[in-house]
């Protein structure tokens, strides 16, 4: 048997990247998936290749309280449970925090810390009644470390594994689990894409690069074993922590990774204009 055979996954973020690789995993595990994500065409596609029988796209803008009510009502109606909530979604603006538009500050807020607490609030009396589930938000490395040029992000991704932390404590005494994933840089359009590599700090090309798929494979083992927390690079994640707690270490390291880090960059952008 596999970890997930007859199980109910709801994905956020799930038309590309990480989500997407999730949902093939999951699937190939037995599970049924609901796939959320703002933009239709992409989710549609997925769907109908994963197959009508064990996955079904539901387009959600998860900024919108009305619309997590629907996509966890949709999965309860479709598939009759869910047994493990992905929270992976998230939206990014970079630059300076005074150059940033408060409007993007705030969808920046909605997305990646708002819309996993209240989809987690939406989903918890459903697991309760259940007696199990598991749920597993994707922070980031960014979270364990202040990141130039991205304090928003930072922030919400700090404030996520907090708040995961403390849910997890919450729920010691249930049989629902709560993990988190911190992946470093991921190669995926959320950095690489042309559209957008120019405006990545240097810094975050310093660390190795991991794929979609690896981040993946972790967020599965952690929505199977509830692991507290899962990090990718590992001793990015120790070195990430050890400069948060040493700020002045965090000054001394950070313009050696910055001049890595423009080196690691340049490569990408050549990749990118291929």
């Amino acid at each position: 048997m596999s970890r997930f055979d007859g199980k109910t996954v709801v994905i956020t973020g799930a038309s590309s990247g990480i989500g997407e690789a999730c949902a093939r995993k999951f699937v190939n595990e037995g599970a049924r998936v609901v796939l959320a994500a703002r933009s239709k065409e992409p989710l549609d596609r997925l769907a109908a290749e994963l197959g009508g029988q064990v996955a079904e796209a539901v387009p959600t803008d998860i900024s919108d309280v009305g619309a997590c009510k629907n996509l966890l009502q949709q999965a309860v109606s479709r598939f009759g449970s869910i047994d493990v909530l992905v929270n992976n979604a998230a939206h990014n603006t970079r630059g300076n925090f005074e150059n940033v538009p408060l409007e993007d500050i705030l969808q920046i807020v909605h997305v990646n810390l708002r819309a996993p607490m209240v989809l987690t609030r939406i989903a918890l009396p459903t697991m309760r009644a259940q007696g199990y589930g598991t749920i597993v938000n994707v922070a980031s490395l960014a979270g364990r470390i202040p990141l130039d040029e991205e304090a928003p992000y930072s922030a919400t991704k700090f404030a996520l594994r907090i708040f995961s932390f403390a849910l997890a404590e919450e729920l010691r005494d249930t049989n629902i689990r709560v993990s988190v994933v911190s992946p470093g840089p991921v190669d995926t359009g959320f950095i690489t894409d042309p559209s957008v590599i120019e405006t990545v700090p240097p810094i975050v090309f310093a660390q190795p690069m991991s794929t979609a798929d690896e981040i993946a494979g972790l967020i599965l083992d952690s929505a199977a074993d509830g692991a507290r927390e899962r990090a990718k690079p590992a001793f990015s994640g120790k070195l990430a922590t050890l400069g948060y707690l040493v700020p002045a270490m965090r000054r001394v390291l950070m313009p050696v990774m910055e001049r890595k880090g423009v080196r690691e960059k340049k490569k990408y952008m050549e990749r990118s204009r291929r």
